[in-house]
């Protein structure tokens, strides 16, 4: 036996591990790791297939079926049922001393009943109208989901391609630096320049490496967020083509926020909140008023003693509570409550929509005047550089001032890309807050 347990677990690693490739190759029949994927073709996965878009679908799922059982107060109730007694002693009357049987001591009793709301002032029509609005608020909430997903995929998207260019820059300036390195050697063989000149390199090559390695860090991090969107291996490679360069719509904010005001589906849902409210407040206003209605059916009573064992029966009524202990007062004053409440929920939330709108306009604005500002830098920071590394390699200037050169020509790439994907991410914003579908807006 103890020979045989080496055998089975070596047996069912084999197993897993087979299972394991099978699975990996199937996955990357789907979507192979590496590919460059599009933001048209991540958007299109994103806002159908990710975890939180599946949860949502399922919200409108309950909420259809919580609308069709509201709609089920609109028809009469059938109820059938059917029952068989068992007496200890047979049902009997006294007749001075005489005694005359009333009933089977066994009996079969069964009926169909049915009952109809005739007219309840509207109070069945109002619940189902609430589950309604009820339902179109929770399609609104699957659109604002989706293009809150899109917006944290396309964000993910600039993000990762941000931190591929800080890597080329990066990779650009150990380039440079080493390049640098190479003719600092050559002059110190020659005896032109001292041993700290090489040191300084060296150090400043070990310094840039070493952010490289943080850059290529938070790049993977970046790149596990948009696989968890995409519901792809986290460690997988990920590849995002370059967007066609996206003009800013030319639009005053004023524009925007009206936009923003009429298209956003948070204050949609709030507008079927209130109208659902509404709704209700009628249903609680017909609890003072009488309830019409008919009912009607059939019932057996197996009774060998009376004459007729089966009736036909139909009631017409009407029922009225008198008297809740100020309940049904309660509950219309807690819906007037609330319609107050939502009233100024709904203020506050285009405020922080208008709000939001003037952050993005304003970021985009001002990223705009940043990357005419960075463009220009970098060709005089090239040029600078020309000039301090044919200086030095003919003995008038510095190593520390290549290196100065090296570091502002990096530090302008830097900032140009930092304005440039800042603009990019802003209109993305700009178009959310407004209320544009970023899915659309980004084929």
């Amino acid at each position: 036996m103890l020979k045989i347990l080496p055998r089975l677990n070596w047996l069912c690693c084999a197993a897993a591990a087979i299972v394991v490739l099978f699975g990996v190759w199937g996955y990357a029949d789907e979507m192979p790791e590496g590919s460059v994927l599009t933001i048209s073709e991540g958007l299109a996965i994103a806002t159908s297939e990710s975890r939180v878009m599946k949860i949502a679908a399922q919200n409108i799922n309950i909420s259809e079926k919580e609308a069709e059982a509201a709609m089920a107060v609109l028809f009469p109730t059938i109820n059938a049922e059917i029952a068989e007694t068992f007496l200890q002693h047979k049902p009997m009357v006294k007749f001075s001393t005489q005694r005359v049987p009333m009933a089977n001591q066994t009996s079969i009793a069964y009926g169909v009943n049915i009952k109809n709301i005739l007219f309840n002032f509207g109070a069945n029509s109002s619940s189902y109208k609430a589950s309604l609005e009820s339902l179109e608020a929770t399609k609104l909430d699957y659109e604002r989901i989706k293009n809150l997903t899109a917006l944290e995929f396309i964000l993910g998207c600039y993000e990762v391609l941000e931190y591929d260019k800080f890597i080329e820059v990066a990779q650009l300036e150990i380039k440079r630096i080493g390049l640098h390195l190479k003719v600092a050697h050559e002059l110190y063989k020659d005896g032109a320049i001292t041993k700290n000149d090489l040191l300084q390199a060296e150090v400043r090559l070990a310094d840039v490496k070493q952010r490289l390695l943080s850059v290529k860090n938070l790049r993977m991090i970046s790149a596990s967020k948009l696989n968890n969107i995409l519901l792809r291996p986290l460690m997988a490679d990920v590849r995002i083509a370059e967007p066609v360069e996206a003009v800013p719509a030319q639009l005053e904010i004023s524009q925007f926020l009206e936009l923003a005001e009429r298209v956003r589906p948070e204050i949609k849902i709030l507008d079927h909140e209130l109208q659902r409210l509404i709704l209700q407040e009628r249903i609680k206003y017909a609890e003072y008023l009488p309830t019409f209605y008919a009912q009607g059916g059939y019932n057996y009573i197996e009774n060998d003693y009376q004459v007729y064992e089966g009736n036909w029966s139909v009631v017409l009524g009407a029922k009225i509570n008198l008297f809740s202990g100020g309940s049904t007062k309660a509950d219309l004053l807690k819906l007037r409550y609330k319609k107050e409440r939502l009233s100024e929920e709904r203020k506050k939330l285009i405020d922080n929509i208008a709000l939001e709108v003037e952050r993005y306009y304003l970021t985009l604005k001002i990223a705009a005047e940043k990357l005419l500002v960075a463009k220009d830098s970098i060709a005089q920071a090239e040029e600078n550089l020309k000039i301090n590394k044919t200086r030095y390699e003919h003995g008038q200037g510095t190593a520390t001032d290549v290196m100065d050169a090296i570091t502002l020509l990096t530090h302008t790439q830097v900032n140009y890309l930092s304005a440039l994907y800042e603009q990019r991410r802003a209109y993305a914003g700009l178009l959310y807050s407004s209320g544009a579908d970023l899915k659309e807006q980004f084929k």
